[in-house]
């Protein structure tokens, strides 16, 4: 039984057969229309969700698949009436697949593990790797060369970084991330188990992004985390004209969002010409069929 829980837990050739299949899917949808037209998928969302609620919802219908959007408490999903596991093993008699979206990353790990139904990450507070995929879809409609191509973060050590982190270590591109000390301190332990050559850190936002081909950042304060205070140390980390006019001539743009605008980003920038955030979004979609394709080809 196959599930996508991590970009880590995958093979390079794993994760170029899934990348290869979403721009197949993207070129000729019709072609894959059926490709699940007996096959239901179940949703969970235990936090909000816009990009990734209508990529897998749209994104399965598209391939000839049902949805149900179900909810942790209507079914019992939060372990107070009986067992996840039990829950699952009832899911499994009726649906094929069930992406879950929480903020308990080893739940989905302990559940996937039970190998009752194939499971698909929607995001956790540890990692979000469907994200980071249709993000890698992206980058290579843009440079030719992944492994030359020079990557900067900017901003918190989040689970949208991590996910990058991982394909990082797969593919060995050059990326450069601008994390605060202050915040890097808490996480400097675990950056040193996948420091390569290519993966540096860099505390000056001018520094780290000179000559990058792409710059990528996230909101400092992730959805439902109570550290807030966290902001102060994110001065001069906006990513503006200067920080965009320090990289190469072909830099482009790239946030997960939801953005804070004005905070994290300009909107000059987020708007403007090297911005690609609507084709990370509308990628996002092709991405999520190939993973439903993978998890469920057996």
């Amino acid at each position: 039984m196959k599930h996508f829980i991590d970009i880590n837990n995958l093979k390079k050739k794993e994760i170029d057969e899934i990348i290869s299949l979403a721009k197949k899917i993207k070129k000729n949808p019709k072609k894959y229309s059926s490709f699940c037209s007996d096959k239901t998928l179940g949703l969970i969302f235990e936090k909000q969700s816009l990009r990734t609620r209508l990529s897998f919802n749209v994104g399965m219908q598209k391939l000839g698949g049902s949805v149900l959007e179900l909810q942790s408490k209507d079914i019992g999903f939060d372990n107070k009436r009986e067992k996840a596991e039990d829950v699952l093993k009832v899911l499994s008699q009726y649906i094929d697949c069930i992406m879950i979206r929480n903020n308990n990353h080893k739940h989905i790990v302990n559940l996937s593990k039970e190998n009752i139904i194939p499971i698909i990450n929607g995001l956790t507070e540890y990692s979000h790797p469907c994200q980071i995929l249709g993000d890698f879809l992206t980058l290579q409609e843009y440079f030719k060369s992944i492994k030359k191509t020079n990557i900067a973060w900017i901003g918190d050590y989040n689970n949208v970084l991590r996910s990058l982190i991982h394909l990082q270590n797969i593919y060995n591109f050059k990326l450069n991330l601008i994390v605060p000390k202050e915040i890097f301190k808490n996480y400097k332990k675990e950056f040193q188990q996948y420091k390569n050559t290519n993966l540096n850190h860099f505390f000056d936002p001018i520094l780290g992004t000179k000559n990058s081909n792409c710059i990528m950042t996230d909101v400092w304060v992730s959805m439902g985390e109570k550290n807030k205070n966290k902001v102060k140390y994110f001065k001069n980390f906006t990513v503006n004209k200067e920080i965009m006019n320090n990289a190469s001539r072909n830099v482009i743009f790239m946030h997960c969002l939801p953005a804070k605008r004005e905070k994290e980003v300009t909107s000059d920038v987020l708007d403007g010409k090297n911005s690609v955030v609507l084709k990370q979004a509308k990628n996002r979609m092709y991405i999520q069929q190939a993973i439903l394709i993978y998890v469920l080809k057996k």
